[in-house]
């Protein structure tokens, strides 16, 4: 048997008066979950009690590991992704660009700038603001890091996508760090505030800190050979940290215009190349979500309900052995707040000896299946349970 989880990143949601009551995931068409939804369904707790509902703490619990004990924080996962090399005393920071308007926090994605120009604004800040000891390093779109060698971890930072239309005032550092921090997002702010190069990208926002991590490989704790596919730094550093194969494809962008294409035809190369398990993590769905676009987040539904989904179901005739695919999101990205929370998720598990039937995937019909109150136990149910 080889073993598909996709994980369409914040795809659960809360019902929304405009769509009559309906969350967007019951909204949208989705006759291909709705099909894997004929295996077993239920929901799964992903955020442990007291952890903030982080894409970074609700993945690495989907992919088997305890944040209770792994967790060290999202940045150094990211610094893994580019293979930034790190101390045991260096503190990795995620190094948002967005757009501040009169004190609020009007964009934490500064208009999803393309990965070219932020690297031309990554390029700029180390000139004008880069000193020893602190790096910044670009990555995806808005997505990027900063790196304080023998820095300080401040454990009061804050998400910008927590503080979407809201005074940053009350959302700044405000830990051991907050005097440094502040002083480096004010003055990349001075530096950005009329920059030609992209000018939504008026200013930086520092979170997500954290010390180099330590975690057993996947291959160790579950004695299969797997592949992580992703477009986000943070989903490629736990794959690397956790020793998953990770191909190169062309074309993703983590939002609505990224390379399903390729995503889903990666898939299918490891498994015909005897690898036994796949992650596959489409992050336009959480996106839209952020954006409080409930249109766009129907549209990324069904999107990948169509171009990973649909595919993953065709592919299942392709191996003998048979093929167990997975379907759920990390966690809910409310539209009404724009931001994550921490409820159990709907998931879905059927597989190629199962007949092509149609049931109900969203929030309210996985309810009354199966519960998994802890969420690193996920995947070595759907690995080795019935």
């Amino acid at each position: 048997m080889k073993y598909l989880i996709l994980l369409g990143d914040g795809m659960a949601d809360w019902p929304i008066d405009e769509l009559g009551g309906k969350t967007p995931l019951e909204y949208a068409n989705t006759k291909n979950m709705d099909i894997i939804a004929s295996g077993i369904k239920g929901m799964v707790k992903t955020v442990p009690e007291g952890m903030h509902p982080g894409s970074d703490v609700a993945n690495m619990s989907v992919l088997g590991y305890d944040p209770k004990i792994y967790y060290t924080g999202r940045a150094p996962l990211e610094a893994i992704s580019q293979d930034i090399e790190m101390k045991d005393s260096d503190v990795a920071y995620r190094c948002n660009f967005v757009n501040i308007e009169n004190g609020i926090m009007k964009d934490f994605s500064a208009g999803h700038i393309p990965t070219d120009k932020a690297k031309q604004l990554i390029e700029l800040l180390n000139r004008e603001i880069g000193e020893e000891g602190i790096e910044f390093f670009a990555g995806v779109s808005y997505r990027n890091l900063m790196i304080w060698r023998d820095g300080i971890e401040d454990k009061k930072t804050t998400p910008p996508h927590d503080i979407s239309d809201k005074p940053i005032d009350n959302y700044l550092p405000n830990g051991a760090a907050k005097e440094k921090l502040r002083e480096i997002m004010k003055k990349a702010s001075e530096v950005l505030k009329d920059n030609a190069i992209y000018k939504k990208a008026n200013a930086i926002w520092l979170w997500g800190e954290g010390k180099k991590p330590s975690m057993p490989l996947f291959k160790d704790k579950f004695n299969k050979n797997g592949c992580m596919i992703s477009a986000v730094d943070l989903m490629v550093g736990l794959g690397k940290l956790t020793g998953l194969f990770i191909p190169q494809i062309e074309g993703l962008t983590g939002f609505l215009d990224t390379n399903f294409e390729g995503k889903i035809n990666a898939a299918r190369e490891f498994f015909k190349d005897g690898g036994d398990f796949v992650y596959l993590h489409v992050e336009a769905t959480d996106e839209t979500g952020h954006m409080g676009d409930v249109n766009k987040k129907i549209e990324a539904i069904e999107l990948f309900d169509r171009k990973i989904v649909g595919e993953a179901i065709k592919m299942a005739d392709e191996f003998e052995d048979g093929l167990k695919i997975a379907v759920l999101p990390d966690h809910p990205t409310p539209i009404k707040i724009k931001t994550h929370t921490d409820e159990p998720v709907p998931f879905a598990v059927w597989h190629s000896r199962m007949p092509k039937k149609s049931d109900s995937y969203n929030e309210n019909s996985c309810k009354n299946g199966v519960f998994i109150e802890k969420g690193d136990l996920f995947i070595s149910k759907m690995l080795f349970g019935d």
